[in-house]
């Protein structure tokens, strides 16, 4: 079955990967293990179908960057969750001035893997910015990054972050192989539909979803844009996902 089946049809090869999106650049993804890891958690974005309050589910944060439509609901979660969150060095030490524990802020940096609970976080480079807004201006958020989550059996999703098409996505192909690209397209603020397109060549994975458009009218990328600009061979990996549907 393809991926433009309707929604309550639709059936995917993700081995157990169950995935919401929530609008913007928020995802859930519950692993065939149970595991239940939110990235880039802003549930306070006009797509949203539900807010902070509502999420219990929780095992992991991963937070590709500083921007406030990306930490979003980050230490709410994680305060009512006990949840570690993942993320570059810079952010996890302004988590902690924020008042998240130290043992539950993972800091890290480009190139490297975190693992826990048999699921490992590999934070790959994105072509962005990652200042974070405070009271006092905007302090440093460290480098803008992506995210390959590897599961326990052995499935794994690669979400770009905000970024602009670069060349050494050929590298995260080669080290990671990802099966699942989430892919912004918006434009403006990250590449748009055509080099989303020419990345998803780069990376060569099973399916794609987009993500990073249509929340503000800034945001003029569009899936149909998507899919036409890709080559003939990723056209049906293209999976236009709704907030708050699960595909799985």
């Amino acid at each position: 079955m393809d991926s433009h089946d309707t929604p309550d049809t639709r059936t995917f090869r993700f081995q157990g990967l169950r995935l919401t999106w929530y609008g913007h650049a928020a995802f859930q993804l519950q692993s065939s293990q149970g595991k239940s890891i939110f990235i880039d958690p802003w549930l306070d974005n006009p797509n949203s179908p539900v807010d902070a309050s509502e999420i219990s589910d929780i095992d992991f944060i991963a937070l590709t960057h500083g921007h406030a439509d990306h930490i979003g609901n980050t230490l709410e979660l994680a305060r009512q969750s006990g949840a570690p969150v993942i993320g570059i060095f810079e952010i996890a030490q302004y988590l902690v001035s924020r008042g998240l524990n130290d043992d539950q802020a993972v800091g890290m940096n480009i190139g490297g893997t975190f693992t826990s609970d048999g699921v490992q976080f590999s934070m790959v480079p994105a072509l962005h910015s990652s200042g974070i807004a405070g009271e006092n201006g905007v302090i440093d958020g460290g480098a803008p990054a992506g995210f390959v989550i590897e599961f326990e059996n052995g499935y794994s999703v690669y979400h770009t972050g905000d970024t602009d098409l670069f060349s050494d996505m050929q590298y995260i192909r080669e080290f990671y192989q990802p099966n699942l690209m989430l892919a912004c397209i918006g434009d403006h603020f990250t590449m748009g539909p055509r080099k989303a397109a020419r990345s998803i060549e780069l990376i060569q994975p099973e399916y794609v979803i987009p993500m990073h458009y249509g929340t503000f009218p800034l945001l003029t990328g569009t899936p149909e844009a998507l899919i036409e600009a890709a080559a003939e061979e990723y056209k049906q990996s293209v999976i236009v996902a709704e907030p708050g549907e699960i595909v799985s």
